[in-house]
């Protein structure tokens, strides 16, 4: 038997942010298992295209597993970033299943926010890591999906709340809750400004041209235009030591 360790990531075009995130789970992968190989992978084509036309090469799924094969492996471990049960996660997997014969085994991980103490856990990691002055509220802003895997940022949110995280509020780019809904949240809450981080693994086009950016539309510009004065974070979800440390705990599981 011969093991390799695949970690799969949808992807960035911000190559600072890949290095601060990406870069940093896969160091901590192959800190926890000294002697395993460890590959990576990226689920985003259009990412990968991208990069391409750069000159950068990044293996989607099945690449990778095709040079693991021809490496000898026989057995994988498929430790994903991604955050959710997903449309990504769910590609990834038909990909793993369609490559099957070809190994003895591929064992896949579970995504970050798969049951309640992941959602717990990585909110108390963001709560802990951005200092947030009285009456300001901390604003994470996920991405959103049209799968209904998306109901996890709605929870993420009522789970803050349980948690004594009062000043902590999830929404989403692309779905629900939306920003005319986090807005209105912020207010009731009494909160007077808000900090943006990314609920995403890298802080990479929407944390900086979504959230961050001085564009009109940007939710900076619109919690301040609302009379709720915003700061952006631009750290990626990879950039906080307990987020790491739940990747490497969710592919130990596997091992």
């Amino acid at each position: 038997m011969k093991e390799a360790i695949l970690v799969v990531s949808f992807g960035t075009t911000f190559p600072e942010t890949r290095e601060k995130n990406i870069g940093a789970v896969l160091a901590a992968v192959r800190r926890a298992c000294p002697g395993v190989p460890v590959a990576e992978a990226w689920t985003s084509g259009m990412i990968r295209r991208a990069l391409a036309k750069r000159g950068e090469a990044v293996d989607d799924v099945p690449a990778a597993l095709a040079k693991l094969r021809a490496n000898g492996v026989t057995d994988v471990c498929v430790l994903p970033t991604h955050l959710l049960y997903g449309d990504e996660y769910d590609k990834m997997r038909a990909q793993l299943d369609g490559a099957a014969a070809d190994f003895a085994s591929i064992r896949t991980a579970k995504p970050l926010l798969a049951c309640d103490d992941d959602i717990r856990g990585v909110l108390r990691a963001v709560a802990d890591g951005v200092e947030t002055a009285p009456g300001e509220a901390l604003v994470l802003m996920g991405h959103g999906t049209p799968h209904f895997c998306n109901t996890v940022y709605a929870a993420m949110d009522y789970h803050a709340k349980a948690a004594g995280l009062e000043h902590v509020f999830v929404g989403t780019v692309e779905a629900f809750p939306d920003l005319d809904t986090l807005i209105a949240a912020v207010r009731r809450a009494g909160c007077t400004a808000a900090a943006l981080a990314p609920l995403m693994l890298v802080a990479g086009d929407h944390a900086h041209n979504d959230m961050a950016s001085d564009d009109p539309e940007s939710w900076k510009s619109r919690f301040t235009a609302a009379g709720l004065p915003a700061r952006a974070v631009l750290r990626g979800l990879g950039e906080y030591p307990a987020v790491r440390d739940r990747y490497v705990a969710h592919l130990q599981a596997i091992l």
